[in-house]
């Protein structure tokens, strides 16, 4: 007789309502991703706030993947660290799974089959359902047994955390209303799963209590906004070759296309979408494109940003306006496809042989991709150069708790300097290059504007401000001079950074970006909590405007966050601003998972032993 399975809670149990950390840990292909991401759907649907990140292979089918929800009343999206309760589906992945979870907290399993003692830890909770055995009974087909198996373990895990049950039945009836047949069978698996726990097992300490925490917030992937802020900012081109993370960007921008950009009336497309041979190609039509007057663009990720440099390198010299979403992945070369990274910094900044600059924006969620990718275009038509839009693949291809879009139906696309056929009539001097406003912008036409003015030969040599070509030192150096006068007006143009005091006067301050917003915000009250007070700065946009100097200028110390082993942000900050190098401390985070709150203040909290800066004691005000 084998030996029974432990199960049950223990007098250790963690307990919390509304604050806790759930992860599923599952086989790719297994269909669990839809299961797993209803559960935090009713997360959401119960009014609590919830950050999901999904954590996959590169391979189709096989190999490990997890599925983290947060689940937080207080609002913190980041990750935080560490897991309460493992639903553990994997045998591959059991050892690491079950010393991922707290001391207290709750291991969730299959235990139709006996496992060896050795395979628990005395200090979680043990709750076995036996799945396998319950698909087994109901179901004859080896797929049904797999794909219902899933929804079982949610019905079960809604008993044990106390959810409303309609709130999943809604969702499921939402979920297949195209294909009502499904509907009966998973509501059947539901309840299974439900009453099965119930039968064998008590609620645990963590529970989920109805809120009202979520508002009007929406819960969507970064790719998915940053496409539809493509619709709303005007482009009508897309050219792209697939690569993980950025695809889904292309395929979103094709749905709102056939949505959007199609004449009612005639059902004329308004749009091209090219799947170029190859990401060179693909950055060739859109430069192409830019030439021509369309607002255009491409996605990638870092392998693709290495393959386009040439004509990265031709967009910002001949002066064409174009657009990059980078989706950035762990590198280098094939790297961790489908791991998060923050390692395109220097290759985008500095994209291209020569000395070339480029803008960069940096959201931090898909409401600020949405608007970025709008402001992307206006920026690359007023700069008339490529713009990149830096994504990574934990915003990309995560589904965040995010501001609902807004957009204002009065704003007017911004084309830039573009000379007209009246003046052109008119005689007005046009130098294809030639800067009359002192910002280092000069005036384009499109082609065909005027039948005998205001055309011009584009070229990737050196020419001088009326596209005459010439080879002259004086006249390239006058060129290059003029679009570092244009990188400087770029400065007024780009997003500004945002700035959080401390609450204290304090000499030490930290300067983060993007997907690491959600776990700074929540490390800075966590540090303050502790006697470590930080001004924080949000950097939005390269190049840096001044007030990111003077923040740096103004401190002793700055802690510099990102994901990457070379502290690219860190490099560029210095290159740029020649700032100190001991001045900023880097605090670095690139194993491919997402950071969070507890590395971060884990981080600083050491740093600051290292570097002497002294947490300030708290006192009397």
């Amino acid at each position: 007789m084998p030996e029974p399975q432990p199960h049950g809670r223990r007098m250790n149990a963690l307990r919390a309502v509304n604050d806790f950390v759930v992860k599923f840990a599952n086989v790719n292909g297994s269909g669990s991703a839809s299961a797993n991401g209803m559960f935090a759907k009713a997360v959401i649907r119960m009014g609590v706030p919830v950050a999901a990140r999904n954590i996959f292979p590169s391979n189709i089918q096989g190999l490990p993947t997890w599925y983290e929800v947060r689940i937080c009343e207080a609002g913190w999206l980041g990750r935080r660290g560490g897991v309460d309760l493992m639903v553990a589906m994997n045998p591959q992945t059991w050892d690491a799974d079950v010393a991922s979870i707290e001391p207290g907290g709750y291991l969730f399993y299959d235990n139709t089959k006996p496992m060896p003692a050795e395979k628990f830890r005395k200090d979680i909770n043990i709750l076995g359902v036996p799945l396998t055995a319950i698909c087994n009974a109901a179901y004859r087909d080896p797929r049904q047994r797999q794909l219902f198996k899933n929804i079982i373990y949610v019905g079960a895990l809604s008993y044990l955390l106390g959810m409303e049950v309609e709130v999943f039945e809604t969702l499921i009836r939402e979920e297949f209303a195209a294909k009502e047949r499904l509907i009966p069978p998973n509501l059947e698996a539901l309840h299974m799963g439900r009453d099965e726990a119930a039968k064998i097992l008590q609620p645990i300490g963590l529970q989920m209590r109805r809120a009202d925490k979520v508002g009007d917030r929406i819960f969507v992937q970064g790719n998915d906004a940053a496409a539809l802020g493509a619709v709303y900012g005007g482009a009508t081109v897309c050219a792209w070759y697939p690569i993980t993370p950025s695809t889904s960007l292309a395929e979103g921008f094709t749905n709102y296309c056939e949505k959007f950009r199609v004449d009612p009336a005639t059902g004329q497309h308004r749009y091209a979408i090219v799947q170029g041979e190859d990401e060179i190609a693909s950055i060739g039509i859109v430069v192409g494109a830019g030439w021509n007057g369309a607002r255009s663009f491409t996605c990638t990720s870092g392998p693709g940003v290495s393959l386009m440099q040439e004509f990265i390198g031709l967009s910002y010299f001949a002066e064409i306006p174009a657009v990059i979403f980078d989706v950035q992945r762990g590198g280098p070369s094939t790297g961790m496809p489908t791991r998060t990274q923050q390692s395109d910094i220097l290759v985008a900044a500095y994209a291209s042989h020569g000395d070339t600059k480029h803008p960069l924006l940096l959201p931090e969620d898909p409401t600020e991709c949405f608007e970025f990718g709008a402001l992307a275009f206006d920026l690359s038509d007023r700069l008339q150069t490529t713009i990149f839009v830096m994504l990574d693949l934990d915003i990309g291809m995560n589904e965040w708790l995010c501001r609902p879009f807004a957009w204002d139906d009065s704003r007017r696309l911004d084309r830039g300097k573009v000379m007209t056929y009246e003046e052109l009539e008119a005689g007005k001097d046009f130098g294809r290059y030639l800067d009359v406003d002192g910002d280092g912008i000069p005036y384009r036409t499109y082609p065909g504007t005027h039948p005998s003015r205001g055309g011009y030969f584009t070229r990737g040599t050196s020419r001088d401000p009326y596209a005459r070509y010439s080879e002259e030192g004086p006249v390239y150096v006058g060129n290059m001079q003029r679009l570092l006068e244009k990188f400087e007006t770029a400065k007024s143009l780009v997003p500004a950074p945002v700035i959080r005091p401390a609450k204290r006067r304090t000499p030490h301050g930290v300067i983060y970006f993007g997907s690491t917003s959600p776990a700074m915000a929540e490390s800075l009250d966590t540090l303050e909590a502790g006697g470590i007070h930080l001004d924080a700065l949000r950097l939005r946009a390269f190049p840096f405007s001044d007030a990111v100097l003077d923040f740096i200028a103004a401190h002793e110390t700055v802690f510099v966050v990102e994901q990457n082993r070379d502290a690219q942000m860190r490099a560029l900050i210095i290159n740029e601003g020649a700032v100190d190098p001991a001045k900023l401390v880097p605090v670095l985070n690139y194993d491919g998972s997402p950071i969070t709150a507890r590395f971060i203040t884990e981080e600083i909290s050491r740093q600051v032993r290292d570097v002497n800066v002294r947490p300030v004691p708290q006192v009397a005000e």
